[in-house]
Parts: structure tokens; C-alpha cells; sequence
């Protein structure tokens, strides 16, 4: 037998044993699978550090990761509204520490370390400074390898990301005008929203103020005119607008369960895309007799920080679109695990996707929508001329879809000079309370 029809039948795992008894082309084999094997040299973290900007009054942080390779970096969100600060701080001081001098390379492992470091974990701000930390080593990723990063997630599944638009008014007729008008611009979903979350505008006085009870700036909302508020603008939209828009709205978990689920029951006749976060994650006890009342389409989990939030409801199939904010559960590592597992029960996404998400958030949210199959509607945001300053690269929305430009990692970069110039709004970011008429707090 030739030497040639040895290594041919022993296969590649054979040939490399043999390597080393065949002079002369042995050693250049040997040298080539060394060269194979060996891959990109080893990337070290040198630094990870928040940056705050606020170019839209938004405060919004982006976690920067340097490496050991001169001019190589990525970023991520980290974007807690409420609490910048404090995930400032926890990037910053904690993290930063933490991941000096180890690979940027393992992203899981770092993921599962950074994860268990505070022995505490699954709060919104220690979840937020990791996502921070782990989108921005997905960019790095995407960097080194010279791809967008939903190729390194398998590749497109679409060709754009679809979207929704936010239309509101506060009477039927500036709703309508605001439906047509995002139709006018190709928007096929539309969330339709009667003024503020609650219709608050729609209830009658606010009986605590008149006894001082909290503070002037408190809001009130009564249950009744935001119920039958909802279901008269449903009612209006759809005989004003057709079939073709698909319409969507957010309880934003205003009211008791029992009335969420007696108001997806009336809005059924509709035909709601998915009504959104009708009850608090402290009632998700509820969606068993929500499931077992409506066909509504159910979208929920923009509050969720923990595993044990989503996966029953997944799992048991009582809801139909998973709508966790990525920075607040740790990242796009438990994203396109989330995704992974809502597939099996065909569960879709519909991550959450606000003003209070940086670009580079938005961008996270587009390239895993374009990787996965289970898909569902994305929720869009317009960037300001000064934002798009301050992130070169974002996203845009052209014809109700959004895009990512094809460069490495996300895509999107960061002006910190020019961030710099746009400090945080001075005044505190907490949700400003919302009570019933006799000062009772309304959880959002």
C-alpha cells in the first residue's frame, strides 16, 4: 500500500499520529495544523468603564471594553433609566476589577463568573452593568472576526427586522390621524395607547390630592375609563383604519388582574396583535385563567430579571411573545438562550425596545432578531440628529423595518468627546408615583 492510501484511509485524526514518522512533507503537515489550530492570538481585557450621555435627555450607559489589541474595543448597553448611576458605579468599581486581564475571548465563561461575582445576582442594576459588559464582548467578537454579529448567531433569518410604532392621542381622532399616518409611512403594527399609560386623562378627581395625601406631582388613574377608554379606541381604530394594520397595546400592568382579564376578553372582537404586560411579574400567577379565558395574544416580560420568571411561563405556553428588556436580564448570552427555548414552544420574541435603550441596544435587539426563527415584531425608535452624533452607526427604519449596517460587531460606535457634551438630566430618574383616587399605589 502507498503512504498516500494510508493517511487517505486512516482519515485526518490518523494522519496527525503519523505526522510525525513522515520526513520531509510530515513536517510541513505538522506545521499546518499547528498554524490551523492555533487561530487568532490571545485577547486580554485591559479596562471596562460605564459612559453616561444623555443627547435626548435620556439618560442613557454604554459599557466600553478595551483590549490588549491597540485600537480594538466594543460596547454594550447598559442603559437603566432609573438608576444610571448606580450601574455606573457597579461597572466601574466591580466590574472592571473583575475582568481586567482575562480573555476577552470566552464570552460564556466570562458571562457565568461575572455572573456569580456578587453572589447576589438577578437585580436589575447588577444585570444591567453585565449586559454591559457581555454585548460589548459579542461586539469585540464581531470585530475580530470581520462580521456582523448575527452571523456569528447563524445568519439571517430575514432580510429586515419588522417593527412597531407607539400612536397616541388623546381623544379617538388624534389616535386615528396617528394610525394613518405611521400606515402613510409603512408601518404594518401600530400600538395604540389612549394619551398615557392608564388614560389617565380619562379619570375624574383625584380625591388624595384634595386631603394632601402624597406629593402635588402624584398622578391619579381610576380602573373604569381606562377600561372602557381601551375598548372604545379598539372599537374606533378598527372600523376607522380596516384589517390591514395589526394593532397592539400596553396595560403596562395598571390595573387589578381580574380587569385585565375581562378587558382582553371584550377586545378579543378586535383582533389585537398582543396586549402587552397586562398583570405585575408579582401576579404571574394569573396567566393560567388568562389563558384558560382568551385567545388574546399575550406579551409579557419587559419587568422580568430573573429565570424564574420567564421559563414557566414559556414553558406551560401562557404567553405568546417574550418581551424582556436584553440589558436588564444580563445580555444577549441569555437572550438567544431565551429565544432558544421560547422556539421549542413557539413562543416569539418581541424584546423590549424604548427610548431608554442606547443604540447599541437597539442594535443587540436586531441582530439577534435577524438570527432567530421564532421572530416576532420588534418595537422601533427613531433616533434624534443629536444621538445619531453621538452613535454613528445606528440602526434606522425605513418602510415600518429596521436595518443594521453590515460593518463587524453591532455596528455602531460612540463619539465620547461628544458624549461628554450631554450630561445627565440634573433632576433624579425614578418613576414618578401614580395612585387610585384615595391614594392607593398603582404598580407599572
Amino acid at each position: 500500500m502507498k503512504r498516500r492510501d494510508i493517511l487517505r484511509g486512516m482519515g485526518v485524526a490518523g494522519a496527525g499520529g503519523l505526522i510525525g514518522l513522515l520526513p520531509g512533507e510530515g513536517d510541513l503537515a505538522a506545521q499546518s495544523v499547528a498554524k490551523a489550530t492555533k487561530g487568532l492570538p490571545p485577547l486580554t481585557i485591559t479596562k471596562v468603564k460605564a459612559i453616561l450621555t444623555a443627547p435626548k435627555g435620556i439618560r442613557l450607559c454604554v459599557v466600553k471594553v478595551e483590549t490588549s489589541e491597540a485600537g480594538l474595543y466594543g460596547l454594550g448597553c447598559a442603559t437603566f433609566n432609573q438608576r444610571p448611576l448606580t450601574v455606573a458605579a457597579a461597572v466601574d468599581e466591580y466590574l472592571d476589577p473583575f475582568a481586567r486581564g482575562r480573555s476577552a475571548d470566552n464570552i460564556e465563561d466570562m458571562w457565568q463568573n461575572a455572573y456569580t461575582s456578587s453572589y447576589w445576582r438577578n437585580g436589575p442594576v447588577l444585570n444591567n452593568a453585565l449586559s454591559g459588559l457581555d454585548q460589548a464582548l459579542w461586539d469585540i467578537k464581531g470585530k475580530r472576526a470581520n462580521m456582523p454579529v448575527y452571523q456569528l448567531l447563524g445568519g439571517k433569518c430575514r432580510f429586515a427586522v419588522d417593527t412597531y410604532t407607539h400612536c397616541s392621542g388623546r381623544d379617538l381622532k388624534e389616535i386615528e390621524d396617528s394610525v394613518r399616518r405611521a400606515m402613510e409611512r409603512g408601518f404594518r403594527h401600530c400600538r395604540i395607547q389612549r394619551g398615557g399609560y392608564g388614560s389617565q386623562h380619562l379619570s375624574g378627581q383625584a380625591h388624595f390630592k384634595a386631603a394632601q395625601f402624597g406629593r402635588a406631582s402624584d398622578s391619579g388613574m381610576e380602573i373604569g375609563p381606562y377600561v372602557r377608554g381601551t375598548i372604545e379606541m379598539f372599537e374606533h381604530i378598527r372600523n376607522t383604519c380596516g384589517e390591514k394594520i395589526e394593532l397592539l397595546h400596553d396595560i403596562h400592568e395598571r390595573i387589578p388582574p381580574i380587569d385585565a382579564i375581562n378587558l382582553c376578553k371584550q377586545l378579543e372582537a378586535y383582533r389585537p396583535f398582543f396586549i402587552e404586560d397586562p398583570v405585575s411579574p408579582e401576579d404571574i400567577g394569573y396567566f393560567k385563567m388568562l389563558r384558560q379565558q382568551t385567545s388574546v395574544p399575550i406579551a409579557m416580560g419587559e419587568l422580568f430579571n430573573n429565570p424564574h420568571e420567564w421559563t414557566g411561563l414559556i414553558c406551560e405556553r401562557l404567553i405568546d411573545f417574550i418581551r424582556v428588556h436584553i440589558s436588564q436580564i444580563g445580555g444577549l448570552s441569555v437572550a438567544r438562550k431565551i429565544a432558544t427555548l421560547a422556539e421549542c414552544f413557539n413562543v416569539r420574541s418581541a424584546w423590549h425596545g424604548p427610548g431608554d435603550v442606547s443604540p447599541v441596544g437597539h442594535a443587540a435587539n436586531a441582530h439577534l432578531d435577524l438570527a432567530i426563527w421564532n421572530f416576532g415584531i420588534q418595537e422601533a425608535h427613531n433616533f434624534s440628529q443629536q444621538t445619531q452624533e453621538v452613535f454613528p452607526g445606528c440602526p434606522r427604519v425605513e418602510n415600518g423595518y429596521m436595518f443594521v449596517n453590515e460593518a463587524p460587531g453591532f455596528g455602531v460606535d460612540i463619539d465620547e468627546k461628544l458624549a461628554a457634551k450631554y450630561p445627565l438630566p440634573e433632576h433624579p430618574g425614578y418613576w414618578r408615583p401614580v395612585r387610585r383616587p384615595d391614594g392607593t399605589a398603582v404598580r407599572p
